[in-house]
Formats: C-alpha cells, structure tokens, sequence
C-alpha cells in the first residue's frame, strides 16, 4: 500500500480555512464491515474479504452486486462517486466516476420549437441516458487500489447475474410500476416470459451475466470497446438516443480532492462537484456553528436546521456545476465567513420566505428515493464510502438488446432550461446547463467524518433529500450517536424551493407542526419513510467497529474478523 499513499499525497484536498483535525491515534479496527442495501451485496463484499481483498475489492463486489439485485437503483448503466480513505493516510480522494453528456448532447435539446420543455424527454428512453461511468470506476477501483484481479471481485455478481437470486417484494413493486415504460428488452429482462415474477423466484439476468463476464476479463475496455460498446451504442441509436462509439471509447473517471471542513471538533470529508453534496453539507453545518443548537426545544431546532438547509439549496441552484466546464467558488461556499454572512440573515422567530431568497422562480416538487448507498471498512482500515445511481426508479427504462444494461435517465440531472425544475424538483442555472461531455449536477454526498471518538461512513440515495439526510445523519454522530441512531434519525428536508418542508411519516409531532406553522413554515408529510442510509463507525481509541443498515429498507451489515 506504499505506492498508493505515495500517490495519494500528492492530491491537494480543498480544505476549510479552520486548522484541520489533528491524525487520530488509530487502534486497528477489530473486524471488517460491510453495509449495503441488499442482504446479497454485502455478502459479496465479505466473500471478497475473505478472499483476500481489500475495502477497494470489496467496493467493487457490493457496487456489482447491487447491480444485479437493485437493479432499479444503481447500475452498470449509470454512474458513482467513491470517497476512498486509505488506511494510515491523513487524505481522501474522489473517484468520479459520474455519467457525462453525449458528444451531440447540445444545451436545447429537451426543449420544443417554441423553447418549452418537451414533456419527459429527459427521463424516458434512449435519448434521457448519459455516457456510464460505474464500469470504468471498478476497472479503476481494481488497476490502482485493490489487491485482487478484477475478475475475482466481479465473480459474486456475475454469478449473482447468472445463477439468478430470488425476487423480493420492493423489486417486484417497482417492476410492476415501471414496466409500461420499459422498452421489450428491458421487459424480458425483468418479466420473463411475459409476467411478473412471483417473489422467492429466481431471477435469473443472463445477458447482464456476459456483459459482466466481458469487463471481468477484458477490464474497461470490455465494456467500452469490442462487442458489448457496440450492441450499447446500435441499441441505443435505435432507440432515438445520440451515443457514438467514441463515447463510450473515451470516457475516462476522474480523480478529485475531496471538499473537507470542521464542525465542533469534526472534519467533514465529501463528495466534491459535479456532486453538490460535500459543499452543501458543509455550508449547513458551518451555518449552525454560529448558534447553540443544543438550547433549542424542538420547534426552534427544526426551524433552524431547515434555514440552514433553504440557504444551502439556493447556493446549489445558482452555482454549482461540473467544474470542467464552469467555475465553482468551493472555496468561499465551504469559507465559514461566507457562512457568517448567510447565518446572519437567520431569525429564530421567523421563517425566511425562499423568494424573499435571490435565486430563480419557484417551481413544483417531484418525489423520488432511487440510487444506493454502501460504506465498507476493512480490518486495516482502509475505508469507502460509495454512492450510485442510475437516477428514477429503472432509469430510462431502456435495455439495449443483449447487453443486459438498463441505462440511467441522468440527462434530466441537467438543468434543461434555466428556472425549470428537473424531476426531483430541483431548479439550476447557467452553470448546470447541458454541454457535450459535461458531468451533470448529483445529490450525491458519501461521506467520511473524523474526530477524537473516530470515523463514520455514510450516505443514501433520496434523489434531492440526500444531502439533508446525510446532515441529518452527521449530526446525530457529532452529537454523540451510535450507527444505529444515525440511520434511524428522523428525516425532514428544505429545498429553498418549493418553499415547504417535506417531512417523513412521525418525524414530525402535532406540537412541533403547529409550533412551526406559526412561524411561518409550511410542513407537508410525504408518507413513508424515505431514503435508505448505510453506515459504518470505528472508534479508533479501542478498534471497535460497528455499523447499521437503514431499518426502512432490506439492507443487512455484515461482518468479518479479517
């Protein structure tokens, strides 16, 4: 592992201007742990561990298996941010590996003659899907990180894919939901013989198996190359899309410097643009630092933390983007100044109204709790923290025939036109507009937090409630809890607009609704509880690791003594 901390120190990390946590005296971890949506992935990622391999192996077995057993929200069609920790090393890097325009991608693509969008242009079929990046991020994960070939660390998904595992009810759900805007190839996939699986039975994905098969034997240029690139881009083409084989030949992931700060003794390390994840997270809590959180009842928390939250959704919709293509002020939105600036427009007493906010005109709200979320620690310490998607439920809803791939809808992740809302809702301006081989704006934000009790990793998909959930969720930890409580939180979220709080059934009591009502607030319960967050702590003072999978979900930790 000399090599890779030689190559780690190199990378400038873009850093808050406070003095950065002191390096923990670290106890080794006392097991390894693997947390993820799917019962099957972390089994994947312990198979590798046992084999072996490191937390980057690992990494790759429960990203390819996820692929296989939710394939509605993640995908090798769609892309990842991997927050990579090596073990003894001080520095995180970014692995992007997120999905970029086509090449004849062009900024009024999804929009009419009269310059209006074209309803769901951007979300259905071939034309709604970006460029991958998921298979280039393991051939990478694999090259410069871990330990094992990359064909060992696939082999638990390809048999997965092949073999088949059993239908569970939530995909089953999704499936009958989505199957209507599913093209044939995708429909076979999922409803063989022309009905919907019944659950316990096996679903078995055989093209996906070989298309998997060829990036185990082939690396990157099994995917992007050869057969399988050229049954992508003739589905697609057919299709109504605009890939080309140079896409996919020259597509390439992206090392980034993480975007860190500090909050109360913690470092914060996250996901840096085209994510707007680490740079809001950051902007809420160095926000909050300017008052005394733990003296407010409930009411005046949760009016507080949702001005935070309003403050931080404007800045994302007016300046964030790819960084390749537009410049992004990260260093003043994460500068704890420009947080004193923002905090200072805070009332205890009074909602902010988001249009009292300069920004762009109000929009509608759109609902969505896709993509997936998995953390791993290995007993050397080494440690990731993984987020994917391929956007809505199924992405697009197109498979190119005989690849087994259901592509990403992430195109709509652009901002189409200025002001317009994409399908979570969410508004963008000059800086998230649609170019040839720009990286859409995510809401993706794994994270790592430091302090003296030790390290989390955490994440979720939620689509635009990621980022507070994932505040949520680092709060709780910095205040003290466990992985349990971290997980367990309950969830609200503020957008800046629409300019209402979105809350989770029970999050939310009688008297804390009526309380913020009178504030000036508009609260409105979106049912069920959403996002589906995977966490893993370790206390590096005595090396005990602990972990926890959302209890909204079907994700179960597992553990290894390697």
């Amino acid at each position: 592992m000399s090599a890779l901390r030689d190559r780690l120190r190199g990378i400038v990390v873009v850093a808050s201007a406070l003095t950065t946590v002191t390096a923990l005296a670290q106890h080794a971890p006392d097991r390894a742990a693997v947390a993820s949506a799917h019962p099957l992935a972390s089994e994947a990622g312990i198979e590798v561990l046992a084999a072996g391999g490191n937390a980057f192996d690992a990494a790759i077995a429960v990203s390819a298996s996820l692929s296989v057993v939710e394939p509605f929200g993640s995908g090798i069609g769609g892309g990842a941010l991997f927050l990579l920790q090596p073990a003894g090393d001080g520095q995180a890097v970014m692995v992007d590996a997120r999905e970029k325009a086509p090449g004849a991608a062009h900024r009024d693509m999804y929009l009419d003659a009269a310059g209006e969008p074209i309803p769901r242009a951007s979300r259905d079929g071939a034309l709604a899907a970006g460029i991958p990046g998921l298979p280039a991020a393991l051939a990478h994960l694999a090259e410069r990180y871990g330990e094992l070939p990359l064909e060992r660390s696939l082999a638990p998904a390809i048999r997965q894919a092949r073999d088949g595992f059993p239908a569970y009810a939530g995909l089953l759900r999704r499936i009958e939901s989505r199957s209507r805007g599913m093209n044939a190839a995708a429909r076979k996939a999922f409803m063989p013989g022309g009905a919907l699986p019944v659950e316990g039975q096996l679903l078995r994905q055989q093209d996906l198996a070989a298309t998997l098969q060829a990036l185990a034997d082939q690396g990157r240029s099994g995917f992007y190359g050869g057969r399988v690139a050229e049954r992508l881009v003739a589905g697609v083409r057919a299709g109504g899309g605009i890939w080309s084989t140079e896409d996919l030949a020259d597509y390439a992931v992206i090392e980034r410097p993480a975007v860190t700060g500090q909050y109360r003794g913690a470092e914060i390390v996250s996901a840096a643009p085209p994510s707007s994840g680490g740079v809001a997270l950051i902007d809420m809590l160095n926000m909050l630092d300017g008052f005394n959180v733990a003296g407010l009842d409930r009411v005046g928390r949760v009016h507080l933390l949702t001005e935070v939250m309003r403050r931080a959704y404007r800045d994302r919709a007016v300046y964030l983007g790819d960084t390749d293509f537009v410049d992004v002020p990260i260093a003043r939105l994460t500068h704890p100044y420009y947080a004193s600036g923002q905090s200072a427009t805070i009332r205890l007493d009074r909602a902010t109204p988001s249009d009292a906010l300069p920004g762009v005109s109000l929009p509608p709200t759109g609902p969505g709790d896709q993509t997936s979320h998995f953390s791993v620690l290995d007993s050397r310490g080494n440690a990731v923290a993984a987020t994917q998607s391929i956007n809505f439920s199924f992405g697009s809803g197109f498979m190119p025939a005989d690849t087994g791939v259901i592509l990403n809808n992430e195109m709509d992740d652009f901002s189409i036109k200025p002001g317009v809302p994409n399908g979570y809702g969410l508004i963008g301006a000059e800086a998230n507009a649609i170019a040839p081989h720009k990286r859409m704006l995510s809401s993706m934000t794994p994270t790592i937090l430091k302090s003296a009790r030790g390290i989390a990793l955490l994440g979720t998909p939620g689509g635009s409630r990621i980022i507070t959930m994932v505040f949520l969720a680092s709060l709780a930890w910095i205040e003290g809890g466990d992985a349990a409580a971290m997980v367990a939180v309950p969830r609200f979220h503020h957008q800046y607009l629409p300019d209402v709080i979105e809350y989770e059934r029970g999050a939310l009591d009688a008297a804390t609704l009526a309380g913020l009502e009178r504030l000036g607030h508009s609260p409105r319960e979106v049912g069920r509880g959403y996002g589906d967050m995977h966490v893993v702590t370790w206390d590096t003072e005595t090396g005990a690791v602990d972990a926890a999978s959302d209890p909204r979900g079907i994700g179960e930790v597992r553990y290894t003594t390697r």
